[in-house]
Parts: structure tokens; C-alpha cells; sequence
């Protein structure tokens, strides 16, 4: 028998997450949608950095959280002084996400630290971390995948799909995205 014509039953998806995770993200969304978007201008900013606290996450009370931007959950993620999550950033943080100090994740970019095992017929979620270390700029609509570590300086173009590590002090772009040039700051002064 060729191996293509094996009978391969994967409707047995397994759930993986545990009741305390499913009823955590339950009241985490509840709060989210009564008390964390509703509060758009920036000066509820420190008001949002509380609400994600009380969720457990680690936030440097001079992070940055847009009010439109969507945490999966809020124990997953640690943000260093002057990091910000941009409008519509999608934080789907099955795993821990990390941004590091005046990094920005501008508008609609998505970062994704989990994916699934799909040679299992469970098709289990596989979490894992994801590090974006100190004056990174992730720009808009970037896509940052599984078990990428974002190297200090990084910038990653618009649009880019990142698959792997980043090195420091690179500019990065494209689908899958590959190295464009070294990041150099200019001394203006």
C-alpha cells in the first residue's frame, strides 16, 4: 500500500487548554470588551497597563497598549518601559511573548508564538516563547511566527513574514522575510 493512500482519521482534535486557561481568557475577554477598549484616548493608557496586570501580565508602567489591540493572554506577556503595542496589533500569546524596552509593534502586525503539531492527528497546539528584544520596530502588518527571537535594533519591513531568529542591528523584510541590510544610526548632531 503507497503511503498516500493510508486512512488517516484527524477529526479527534484534542483541546488542550485547561479549564483554568478557558475560564481565564473567558473573563479576561469579558473585561476586555467592557472596561479596556471602550477607553480609547492615551491618557487611559495607565488604566489599560492595570486592567493587564490584574490579568497577570508584566508590564513596565511606562509600556504602551493601544486600546484596539488583542491579548489571547494577558499572563503571557511582559513588556519592558516605553515598548508599545500599536492600534489593531494581534498578540495571539499561547506561549510568553516578551518586548523589550522602546520597542514598537506598530498596527495590525500579528505576533504568533504557537502553532500546531500537524503530523499528529490531534493536531495539538505546540506554545512556545518569543523574545523581541530592546529598540526593535516591527512595522505594519508583519507577521512574527513561532520561536523567533528578535535580536536589539532589528527592524522588520511591512508586511514581512518572520519564520526565524533576527539578528541585532538588521533590517529584515519579505514573505518568507530575508536580510536586507545592517541598521545603522546616523548621528545627527
Amino acid at each position: 500500500m503507497k503511503e498516500r493512500d493510508l486512512k488517516v482519521d484527524i477529526a479527534n482534535f484534542e483541546n488542550w487548554l485547561s479549564w483554568k486557561n478557558k475560564l481565564g481568557r473567558f473573563i479576561w475577554n469579558i473585561t476586555c470588551l467592557l472596561l479596556f477598549k471602550p477607553f480609547i484616548p492615551n491618557f487611559f493608557n495607565p488604566w489599560r497597563i492595570f486592567l493587564l496586570r490584574c490579568f497577570g501580565a508584566k508590564l513596565h508602567s511606562k509600556a504602551c497598549v493601544n486600546s484596539s489591540v488583542i491579548i489571547w493572554a494577558p499572563w503571557n506577556l511582559t513588556m519592558e518601559a516605553y515598548a508599545c503595542l500599536g492600534p489593531r496589533v494581534k498578540c495571539y500569546n499561547t506561549g510568553h511573548i516578551y518586548i523589550g524596552h522602546s520597542t514598537t509593534i506598530s498596527q495590525s502586525a500579528y505576533l504568533c508564538p504557537g502553532s500546531h503539531d500537524f503530523e499528529n492527528p490531534k493536531f495539538p497546539m505546540v506554545p512556545s516563547d518569543m523574545y523581541i528584544d530592546d529598540q526593535v520596530w516591527i512595522a505594519t502588518e508583519a507577521f512574527i511566527g513561532p520561536k523567533v527571537h528578535i535580536g536589539q535594533g532589528a527592524v522588520v519591513g511591512a508586511r514581512a513574514a518572520v519564520f526565524k531568529d533576527v539578528e541585532p542591528w538588521t533590517v529584515v523584510g519579505g514573505n518568507p522575510a530575508k536580510f536586507i541590510k545592517k541598521r545603522e544610526i546616523r548621528n545627527n548632531g
